[in-house]
C-alpha cells in the first residue's frame, strides 16, 4: 500500500496530465492487479506450473471441498471493507413457477443432455424464460477452467469436447422453434483455440436446420487470441456479446482470470468487423455509481451496441458477499445515461441478466424495432 505522503507514479501522472492539459478535474478509474497463485482457479495454477490436474472423480477435490479463493483479500485491496448488505430486499424476491412451458423445456434439456446458463449459473429469470420456451445455450461442458468470483458454474478440468454437442443444440433450437436463439459457454483454457471452433460449428449447425433462427453468442475472450476471434467473427452471428462483468477497479477481485482492457478489445474487434456487439456489467460488489457510468462510456467508446445491467447475487458464502443492493430507481438512472450515450439498446433492472429480452435487444439495434427506446426494470 502506498503512503499518502509519497504520491504513486500512477498519481504524479495523472496530476501532470491534468496540470499540461488544463483540466480541473479528469476521470480516474484505476485496475488492481497483483497477481497470486491464490487468485487463480487450481486449474489454471496446474496448467502455468506444466502439471497435469487429476480427472474430475478420480480423487480430485472440487472448489467446494477445498481452501477458498482469497476474495475478501482481493476486495480489499480494490478499496472494499466489510460489507452489510442485508436482507435480499422485496424487489429481488422471486416467485417459483413451474408451469406446462417450463417443464417443458425442462425436459427438452435433458432429452438432449445438454447444459443451459439459466441453471449452471442460477438465474432468478429462468421461470420466465423457460416458461415462454427460451434457454441460453451453455456449450464445451459444464466445467470451468476459470474461478470468477461471482460465477456459480462449476471451475474444474473439464471433461473432452463433446463432437456431438452443436448438432445437439441445433436440434433443441428447432424443436423450440426459436426465432432468436442465445449460445454461451464456460471458459475453456485448456483448449488451443478456447473453444472458438465449437462456437463456429453451433452457429453452423443452427444455420443449417434453423435458417431463420437469428443467432447471439456470448463468447469468452479466448485470450485475445486473433485466429481464435476471427473464426467466430467469420461464422457471423447475429449478435457477439462479452461480458465486461464489472468495473475497472473490481476486475481482479471478480474475474482474476481475464482482464479489463482485454475484454474491452474483444468488443472492438467485433464491432470493427460488422458485427452487433453486446456486453453486461454486475451491480452490487463495490462499484460506484461514477465508476459504472465510466464503464458505460467505455463499452459504448468500442463501439458496443447493446448493454445490460443486473444486481448481483451470492451463489453461495464462498463468493464475494453483496456489497450493496441497486434500487429500481438506481438502475433506472443508469439507464437513461446509457440512452445518453448512444447505446442501441439498454436492459437495466435488479433482476436482469445477460440474455434478458435479447431478441428485443437485436431488433432495436438493428433498426427492426423502431419503437421508443426500452429500458426494463422489472420488479
Amino acid at each position: 500500500m502506498r503512503s499518502a505522503a509519497r504520491p504513486s507514479r500512477v498519481d504524479r501522472v495523472v496530476a501532470r496530465f491534468a496540470e499540461q492539459f488544463g483540466f480541473d478535474a479528469i476521470e480516474r478509474q484505476d485496475v488492481v492487479w497483483r497477481e497470486q497463485p491464490g487468485d487463480l482457479s487450481a486449474f489454471t495454477q496446474d496448467a502455468m506450473a506444466g502439471r497435469v490436474p487429476p480427472v474430475a472423480g478420480a480423487g480430485a477435490k472440487s472448489p467446494q471441498q477445498g481452501a477458498p479463493v482469497r476474495l475478501l483479500g482481493r476486495l480489499a485491496q480494490a478499496g472494499v471493507g466489510p460489507t452489510t448488505a442485508g436482507a435480499r430486499p422485496e424487489w429481488m424476491r422471486v416467485r417459483a413457477r413451474f408451469g406446462d412451458g417450463f417443464l417443458e423445456v425442462k425436459r427438452l434439456v435433458r432429452d438432449l443432455d445438454l447444459h443451459t446458463v439459466c441453471e449452471s449459473a442460477g438465474c432468478p429469470n429462468i421461470f420466465e424464460c423457460w416458461a415462454d420456451r427460451t434457454a441460453t445455450f451453455m456449450i464445451l461442458g459444464e466445467r470451468c477452467t476459470r474461478a470468477c468470483g461471482f460465477c456459480l458454474v462449476d471451475t474444474h478440468k473439464p471433461l473432452p469436447v463433446d463432437p456431438g454437442e452443436p448438432d445437439r443444440v441445433a436440434r433443441a433450437v428447432k424443436t423450440m422453434g426459436l426465432e432468436h436463439a442465445v449460445i454461451t459457454c464456460v471458459a475453456r483454457d485448456d483448449l488451443a483455440d478456447g473453444g472458438a471452433s465449437v462456437f463456429a460449428e453451433t452457429i453452423a449447425a443452427i444455420r443449417r436446420t434453423s435458417p431463420a433462427t437469428r443467432v447471439e453468442v456470448l463468447i469468452s475472450d479466448c485470450h485475445g487470441d486473433r485466429a481464435a476471434l476471427d473464426a467466430i467473427f467469420a461464422a457471423r452471428p447475429n449478435v457477439l456479446a462479452h461480458n465486461l462483468e464489472t468495473v475497472a477497479r473490481l476486475q481482479r477481485a471478480a474475474r482474476p482470470s481475464a482482464a479489463y482492457a482485454r475484454s474491452l478489445a474483444v468488443l472492438a474487434r467485433a464491432s470493427d468487423a460488422g458485427l452487433v456487439t453486446k456486453s453486461s456489467v454486475i451491480l452490487g460488489m463495490g462499484e460506484t455509481e461514477d465508476e459504472v457510468v465510466g464503464a458505460l462510456a467505455d463499452l459504448r467508446g468500442v463501439g458496443v451496441d447493446i448493454v445490460t445491467l443486473g444486481q448481483y447475487l451470492q451463489p453461495s458464502n464462498r463468493h464475494l458477499p453483496v456489497a450493496r443492493w441497486w434500487t429500481p430507481e438506481e438502475f433506472a438512472r443508469l439507464a437513461r445515461e446509457g440512452e445518453r450515450l448512444g447505446f442501441a439498446h439498454v436492459e437495466s433492472g435488479p433482476l436482469v441478466r445477460s440474455s434478458y429480452h435479447a431478441r428485443r435487444g437485436l431488433e432495436q439495434a438493428s433498426g427492426q424495432d423502431t419503437s421508443p427506446f426500452v429500458a426494463a426494470v422489472p420488479t
